[in-house]
């Protein structure tokens, strides 16, 4: 059983991901990486690539300690959504999800002390209702979607927009607690 002495890392700024790590009750920090964020390819490539070198960045300046990093990107068709640039892209974003399906990637990277590097991705099926354009900009003018990938935050306002979830529903919110706890099980560490 791997017992954390020190505080494990949150590599995030997230507050939606500080809430869900703490409902295991394991003391941890948080240290925002400073990682280039900008990746290519498919979102659960991109996920995976960006959650390790986060965490890596972070497991650097955190030496001999256990580092978690995530990152959540919303892709719907071909198209990857990030966190929107202003209004007007997030009313793009949002048209692009109104009335069809999309899929939402995290990856999740786990940087032990004794070098372990530990990444896995999860993906969750969204839909959403058909929406129109004038409860979008409604929507938009509340500032909610401003910082979540996508322009949208199932755990908010725009939950009324989905019609339903396929998979992990924290995994929406950017911190898949099904396969955390598979993998902090792995490791032995004390939950709750």
């Amino acid at each position: 059983m791997m017992e954390t002495l020190t505080p494990m890392v949150l590599a995030s700024a997230s507050p939606r991901r500080q809430e869900l790590l703490g409902f295991y009750g394991i003391p941890f920090e948080v240290v925002p990486s400073g990682a280039d964020e900008a990746a290519e390819g498919p979102g659960h490539e991109q996920v995976r690539e960006l959650a390790k070198r986060k965490c890596l960045d972070v497991a650097a300046r955190c030496p001999g300690r256990l580092v978690l990093a995530a990152d959540t990107l919303v892709c719907v068709e071909d198209q990857v959504l990030g966190k929107p640039q202003n209004e007007e892209d997030a009313l793009r974003m949002l048209r692009l999800l109104s009335g069809r399906s999309h899929q939402v990637h995290t990856g999740i990277c786990i940087a032990c002390p004794d070098g372990r590097v530990i990444d896995r991705v999860a993906t969750t099926k969204v839909t959403f209702l058909p929406v129109g354009d004038d409860l979008l900009r409604r929507y938009i003018a509340t500032g909610e979607p401003m910082d979540k990938a996508g322009a949208y935050a199932i755990q908010g306002r725009a939950g009324a927009f989905i019609s339903s979830i396929e998979g992990s529903p924290t995994n929406v919110i950017g911190l898949p607690l099904e396969l955390l706890t598979e993998l902090f099980s792995q490791l032995g560490l004390p939950l709750f």
